[in-house]
């Protein structure tokens, strides 16, 4: 009796050892990761600003990891180096552990797929299509362009990675479109101006080697039509418009009182320094010193939640164009 037990038992085995595979069978056939790509920032008191956008899409999609990389370099040496600075982080308990080992995006992207992840999306936190994010499309094309003998053993099933906060150029999804969702995200700036009987003067990054500076005047533009009720300007630490492009406007429209904040993921070191500090050449310490009376505040945009759902909807939009499914 036993050995009749044993005889179909093994056959058992063996026929489902004979049965072809199915996707479901594969481990990582169906693995699915994302890769939320920063710039980065060395101050701790900031990275909520990125670490709020990862926590989002990670509550949104809990099945799939959401991993963050940097794409600066030097913020990554710095990170990286503080590994080893007992004192550092014991006075910095709120930094996550992943925060001293983060990597850049290829690293990132690779340590993904050795780990059997071969659909993945990059989804970049930069707030334009500028410098680092166009790097970063480089690199993506890059490891998309790898050829192998048998495509079976491509690297990847699907790479993809998503738009900036701002949006790209194209039809598929107008870039228009993008700063609309952003100025709605950022309607309590504008309930806190008017509260403050203030102008809302926004600082961004900007580049010095790119003509950005169009698509941040169209944004101001629609957080004037949106809220009327307050004025609305935008300035560049780099590029066009600066702030000395800004001041003649501030002047011609009798603008006495500002409420001065960060058009940037983080409240990083420009923030801290550029924008609120009390060096001469400070937004604030300039702002004051030709009578403006100047209300700062340090708080980076992925810190709003409505702004930090502008980057789940590029990733769900990326998704989609993709055929992805997240989980």
């Amino acid at each position: 009796m036993h050995s009749f037990i044993h005889s179909v038992c093994a056959l058992f085995l063996l026929f489902l050892l004979c049965q072809p595979a199915q996707a479901g069978d594969n481990p990582d056939a169906d693995r699915q990761a994302v890769v939320l790509a920063a710039f980065g920032t060395t101050v701790p008191k900031a990275l909520p600003g990125i670490l709020n956008i990862r926590d989002r899409l990670q509550r949104q999609y809990p099945q799939t990891p959401v991993k963050i990389a940097f794409t600066s370099n030097i913020i990554r040496r710095i990170w990286q180096g503080r590994r080893g600075d007992a004192a550092f982080i014991t006075a910095n308990p709120s930094v996550p552990a992943d925060v001293y080992t983060v990597q850049g995006p290829l690293a990132t992207i690779a340590n993904l797929q050795d780990q059997g992840y071969r659909t993945i999306i990059v989804q970049p936190g930069h707030i334009s299509a500028g410098e680092e994010y166009l790097d970063l499309v480089a690199a993506i094309d890059g490891l998309n362009s790898i050829r192998t003998i048998k495509p079976k053993f491509r690297p990847f099933e699907k790479l993809a990675v998503g738009r900036p906060a701002m949006g790209t150029a194209g039809e598929q999804h107008p870039y228009s479109e993008d700063l609309a969702l952003i100025a709605r995200a950022l309607a309590d700036d504008a309930v806190q101006a008017e509260k403050a009987n203030a102008a809302l003067l926004y600082m961004a990054h900007g580049n010095t080697y790119m003509p950005s500076g169009s698509a941040y005047l169209e944004f101001a533009s629609i957080m004037n039509r949106l809220y009327p009720q307050v004025k609305t300007y935008i300035a560049l630490v780099e590029g066009y418009p600066s702030l000395d492009d800004t001041l003649p406007l501030l002047e011609h429209a009798g603008v006495s009182k500002l409420l001065l904040k960060p058009f940037m993921t983080v409240a990083g070191d420009h923030t801290v320094n550029d924008m609120a500090g009390d060096e001469p050449e400070a937004w604030k310490s300039i702002l004051s010193a030709k009578g403006y009376e100047v209300m700062t505040v340090a708080k980076g945009l992925g810190e709003i939640d409505a702004f930090a759902d502008v980057y789940l909807h590029h990733l769900q939009q990326t998704a989609t164009d993709h055929g992805i499914v997240l989980h």
